[in-house]
């Protein structure tokens, strides 16, 4: 038995500024939607083009609130090749949260307050 990475799961209040975030910070594509009949939620899949790994964006109608993220030590990771680039980039885009340079690491936020580590490819 063997098991593969297939996508990763965030919930989002907005889906549209959500999609449009990935798309321009990381340069993901949508890939498939799914939406409920009674329009009770929908799934948008991104991907980044080189891997099968996608990132799925659920949206609750009825979600009222924003989510509690906790201690928001769960995050996405994604390798640049061009660190120095992708770094003036993000902070053009105002979403830069942390910086490590010792470690040679970043994090951005996406509209939702969940944490992307940018690591060197």
């Amino acid at each position: 038995m063997k098991f593969t990475f297939y996508h990763n799961n965030i919930n989002v209040r907005d889906l549209d500024a959500s999609v449009r975030f990935y798309e321009k910070a990381l340069g993901l594509t949508v890939s498939k939607e799914k939406e409920a009949e009674d329009g009770s939620f929908k799934l948008v899949f991104l991907g980044d083009g080189a891997t099968p790994h996608l990132l799925e964006l659920t949206w609750l109608r009825d979600m009222d609130r924003a989510y509690d993220l906790g201690d928001n030590e769960s995050h996405l990771a994604m390798h640049v090749d061009d660190m120095e680039a992708a770094l003036a980039f993000h902070k053009e885009m105002d979403c830069v949260c942390f910086e490590n340079s010792d470690m040679g690491i970043y994090f951005i936020n996406d509209p939702d307050g969940y944490w992307i580590e940018i690591c060197p490819a």
